[in-house]
């Protein structure tokens, strides 16, 4: 989201993180603003008996917990690393300077904002449905419009079956079955486990 280097310019400071630890939790304050160097982040909300509602999978390059940096309220989520991870942190009141000085960036924040809302949005709406099938594509195709957690080389779909699940409110089974008629409807493929999608999927629910 903003160059390493112009953040190391600023003060930011590398963080390694292992598999499994908490970078921060849902309800504390926020002191820095994040970005994912490698390795992966899960953000999630835990709920009261302890199951992960997955908010997104975060890759390299993305920044995750900004929006406390804006409304000083507490982390709306908790992030936990999914893999060793690198993260960069830039602690807050430079941040909020940085983009003060830098209209760009400011206009490139606003945007992505705007579209991780309009996802969570239009995420929320397909739970209306019912449908499985209608969930999952509708996931599948908004990652696939930002051209997030799929491989650009093979159109590779990087999530699992159980994150898929944990994102869509769905049981894993439910969602291992749905993706095999999907396949079969030729929405999209699997190859020895691996899912490939190339193009948007238009539901068939007949």
């Amino acid at each position: 989201m903003i160059d390493i280097d112009l953040l190391l310019a600023w003060g930011g400071a590398y963080k390694k993180v292992s598999a499994g630890e908490i970078i921060f939790r849902e309800g504390q304050p926020c002191s820095f603003y994040h970005q994912l160097v490698s390795g992966n982040v899960r953000w999630v909300n835990i709920g009261d008996e302890g199951k992960d509602c997955v908010l997104s999978m975060i890759e390299p390059s993305e920044s995750f917990g900004e929006y406390p940096l804006f409304d000083d309220g507490p982390y709306a989520a908790t992030a936990v690393a999914e893999k060793d991870c690198i993260i960069i942190r830039l602690h807050k009141p430079t941040f909020l300077q940085l983009i003060r000085e830098n209209n760009e960036l400011n206009f490139a924040f606003t945007q992505m904002l705007s579209k991780r809302l309009r996802f969570k949005l239009s995420i929320i709406k397909s739970f209306g449905s019912h449908c499985p099938e209608k969930i999952i594509a509708n996931l599948l195709n908004n990652l696939k419009a930002q051209n997030k957690n799929f491989c650009s080389k093979c159109n590779q779909l990087k999530l699992t079956r159980q994150q898929i699940a944990d994102m869509t409110g769905l049981r894993v089974e439910t969602v291992i079955r749905t993706m095999r008629n999907m396949h079969e409807k030729g929405g999209l493929k699997i190859s020895r486990g691996k899912v490939y999608c190339s193009d948007m999927i238009e539901v068939i629910t007949a």
